[in-house]
């Protein structure tokens, strides 16, 4: 599993907040079945309103963009998000006699509220990479959990998450915007990004999405 060469910089800065994020109990709940049914509905409802938001960003990255390469990549991620990712809620909620109108009406929980309006504005008052750096823990990191996971999980209630974000489809998303991380990194900051007096603001940026990305795991398992 391979995501480029800037995401492994950015995951390192996160120090532990990184692991507090990807094997928070709440994954660990999915790795082995325990994790409580009421919990990972609350939980889908509210990444179906954040994925909302998510799509958005995206879309500003469109308009944050300095190349044609930069906006097929976010406009590409956006179809992956609403088109595909999005599918999974939508089917298993249907399921539990939950519609996409109910998805989409759900009232947003306040750590969905914070995490969202820090991405938003990440993107509205900085650049493109200070809305990429923002992005970047919920894409990957989703895409590290899944492939984890699924080489560690059994057969579980919640295989079909894991399926998903492990899954060559994801895999390839994850792929593709670490390599526009990657571009963007070298055309903005140059090959020695670390060395830029930004690199510290960017790297800022993806541990406080981390430290919120724990924040939502944590909102799911209070159900």
């Amino acid at each position: 599993m391979s995501y480029g060469a800037t995401f492994p910089l950015w995951r390192a800065a996160a120090g532990t907040a990184w692991q507090g994020y990807t094997r928070h109990p709440f994954v660990e709940g999915l790795r082995d079945g325990t994790l409580p049914r009421q919990a990972f509905l609350r939980y889908l409802v509210q990444d179906y309103v954040f994925l909302v938001h998510f799509s958005r960003a995206w879309a500003l990255g469109v308009t944050k963009a300095e190349t044609l390469d930069e906006m097929r990549a976010c406009a590409a991620t956006v179809h992956a998000l609403i088109d595909e990712e999005m599918c999974l809620h939508v089917e298993t909620c249907a399921a539990e006699g939950i519609s996409e109108a109910d998805l989409f009406a759900a009232e947003e929980a306040p750590q969905n509220l914070a995490y969202t309006r820090y991405v938003l504005d990440a993107g509205y008052s900085g650049d493109f990479l200070d809305l990429l750096a923002a992005l970047a823990p919920c894409v990957l990191g989703y895409g590290e959990i899944g492939a984890r996971l699924a080489a560690e999980a059994g057969e579980t209630p919640y295989s079909d998450w894991i399926a998903t974000y492990a899954g060559e489809s994801y895999q390839a998303t994850c792929r593709d915007v670490g390599a526009l991380i990657d571009a963007a990194v070298v055309r903005r900051l140059s090959e020695a990004p670390e060395q830029s007096p930004r690199w510290p603001r960017l790297c800022d940026r993806f541990r406080t999405a981390t430290r919120l990305e724990i924040d939502f795991w944590s909102m799911g398992l209070s159900a």
